[in-house]
């Protein structure tokens, strides 16, 4: 995957879709056509065309997108969205978006620091910091940016970050902005992280330790109590990214210190996202007060970026909120994944790491395979997204099931037979 250079990707290519692979351009120029991105888009797209492969992405729905949508005029059996408790389109979640647009206007119209501080903004924070039991929370405009600016911001070149191997694009820019030393570990392998630890930490002047709640490609989760001890052991900040895990893992939707029993105390720096479980936009750290104040006066993508839409942090909130009174919503999504991922196995589909929980993946191997199926699903009525190369490595392309409180074992038993069918 990340591993590969541009031109290893465009032969690659080249010999799944028979075409010749293009070779160095010099004639670069203005012409936004010969960057390598470009290229390798094209390449991908005639490959597809030349199988008869119609192009899955950037389908429009029709209405909210939930456990069902509409896509082309027609209901869909919909896998393919992070609202796994149904709240997104919930009236009350709706309501109180629309009292926020009536009271502040739909623009925070300058960043926080400037005039763009509303009371909202503060309750969404207080909130999220109540759920990991923290000393506070600030809320950002975009989760990707989020892990960006504060791993860019708190570590420098004298630093050291370690994370897992299959950390998010997001974790991984970070880092790199940040300019510390990088060591990628192997995945939710806590004793390849000390042997690294073991050898480096001395040399540097802060660590980080980066692993995900809930990773969004295989649906797994890290041993979290192993990676506490580490970081303490090694004097290390422990930063969890908890996207795909609010909401999904725990009895009541806490993440993951609550599904494994772990003191949220143990982890320095927990950062989420409002776009999935919560119904809004944007991202978020919890932690220390100290943290918090640096981060509010400091880190350039809060500082310089517009305050969040109040209507976003009011539908956040409330959102949070019903989380928190309604956990069957939560038994229901973690009933319907395991339920899925259990069936999808006896029918012989390799689930890989899945615990069953809120995603599941379906690993096909080849890009065209999984892109293939894909296709058939959706004609059948069922919306999943393939995850080809090279966002996973060629050989591991999958289908990726995102599940819903909102799924009826009816939706679950189509789709399954609809996969059977469709890789006959």
């Amino acid at each position: 995957m990340s591993g590969l250079t541009m031109a290893a990707r465009a032969s690659l290519l080249a010999r799944l879709t028979g075409r010749q692979a293009p070779g160095p351009n010099t004639t670069a120029g203005r012409d936004f056509a010969t960057l390598p991105a470009a290229r390798e888009m094209a390449m991908l797209r005639a490959g597809a065309e030349s199988m008869d492969i119609p192009n899955p992405f950037f389908r429009a729905h029709d209405g909210v997108a939930g456990g069902h949508s509409r896509i082309g005029n027609r209901e869909v059996i919909n896998f393919s969205s992070y609202n796994y408790l149904g709240l997104n389109g919930d009236p009350r979640v709706a309501a109180a978006a629309k009292a926020a647009i009536d009271r502040h206007g739909i623009s925070a119209s300058a960043s926080r620091i400037a005039s763009g501080e509303r009371a909202v903004h503060k309750t969404l924070e207080a909130a999220l910091a109540a759920n990991y039991n923290a000393e506070a929370a600030l809320c950002f405009v975009s989760g990707h940016a989020t892990n960006v600016t504060v791993i860019g911001h708190l570590l420098g070149t004298r630093d050291l970050i370690l994370h897992d191997a299959l950390l998010h694009n997001s974790g991984a820019e970070g880092v790199r902005l940040s300019g510390a030393k990088r060591i990628a570990f192997p995945h939710n392998d806590w004793v390849a992280a000390e042997r690294e630890l073991a050898v480096h930490r001395k040399r540097h002047t802060r660590a980080l330790i980066v692993v995900e709640g809930h990773y969004s490609m295989d649906g797994d989760m890290p041993d979290l109590a192993r990676f506490v001890a580490l970081a303490r052991r090694y004097d290390a900040w422990l930063m969890v990214d908890e996207a795909h895990s609010i909401g999904v893992l725990g009895a009541t939707g806490r993440g993951v210190f609550e599904q494994q029993g772990v003191d949220p105390a143990g982890v320095d720096i927990w950062m989420g996202t409002l776009s999935k479980t919560l119904s809004g936009c944007g991202g978020y750290i919890a932690g220390s007060a100290m943290l918090i104040d640096v981060l509010k006066h400091s880190a350039p993508g809060f500082v310089y970026s517009v305050g969040m839409a109040p209507a976003l942090a009011a539908a956040s909130e409330v959102s949070l909120r019903i989380m928190r009174e309604e956990s069957w919503r939560i038994t229901q999504l973690q009933e319907n994944a395991l339920a899925f991922r259990d069936g999808a196995r006896a029918r012989g589909f390799d689930v890989g790491l899945s615990v069953g929980l809120g995603i599941v993946p379906i690993i096909l191997g080849s890009s065209v395979k999984a892109g293939q199926i894909s296709a058939r699903l959706f004609e059948a009525g069922v919306n999943v997204q393939p995850i080809l190369f090279p966002v996973v490595p060629e050989g591991s392309a999958r289908l990726r099931f995102f599940m819903s409180s909102e799924h009826t074992a009816q939706d679950i038993a189509i789709t399954l037979s609809a996969m059977s069918a469709a890789c006959r």
